[in-house]
């Protein structure tokens, strides 16, 4: 008996368009009921329509999505969700943008399930080294930066021109520390962090 065909597209915010996926899953042939859609983040796979599908699918379907990063940004993720539904669930995966990842391929049997395996394994080796160079890219680039003076992180708040009446009332007595803070536009923890900074000075 022949399984199910279900679809799942995904954009990861709610003003992106989900129609262009749609369409794609549509001309493959799967019925619009059988369509499960997601806004929201491909961080993880914690998403209420991709979960609401992991429940219908089961062995000899077929889920169809237009490229590998519609299931997921996260590729060693990926990996285990894939072996999830293939292997546990027994189900089909084809991945439109990328024929080789079709493990419907049944004549070539356990090879096809294989060539796959070791695309998937590819494209997640690659994803992990390009996220490693980023990093290395970015820390570079911040010790670059930092030997030519760059500072980072936001700039200090500078006191006001009132700042020292104020705080010689407050050291008084004659203001409070809200009253101080309130004074300067400033909040009470920064208007402590000052004082401190003068006490250490002195």
């Amino acid at each position: 008996m022949q399984g199910h065909t279900y679809g799942y597209a995904r954009v990861s915010t709610r003003d992106q368009n989900l129609d262009r996926q749609i369409d794609a899953l549509i001309d493959f042939g799967v019925a619009e009921r059988d369509l499960f859609t997601d806004k929201a983040s491909g961080k993880d796979f914690d998403r209420p329509n991709y979960i609401r599908l992991m429940n219908k699918l089961g062995s000899g379907d077929t889920l169809v999505i237009k490229s590998i990063d519609r299931l997921g940004r996260n590729y060693s993720e990926i990996l285990e969700e894939w072996r999830l539904i293939t292997k546990g669930k027994g189900a089909a995966i084809v991945v439109m943008d990328m024929p080789l990842l079709d493990t419907r391929r049944e004549h070539e049997g356990a090879t096809g399930m294989l060539i796959a395996d070791i695309v998937l394994q590819l494209l997640s080796y690659v994803a992990q080294v390009e996220r490693e160079n980023i990093r290395q890219r970015q820390a570079e680039g911040i010790a670059s930066a930092k030997a030519r003076g760059v500072k980072f992180g936001r700039p200090r708040k500078q006191k006001p021109g009132i700042y020292e009446k104020t705080a010689k009332l407050y050291l008084e007595g004659s203001l409070t520390r809200a009253e101080a803070a309130k004074r300067l536009k400033i909040s009470a923890s920064t208007f402590d962090r000052w004082i401190r900074e003068d006490w250490q000075r002195c």
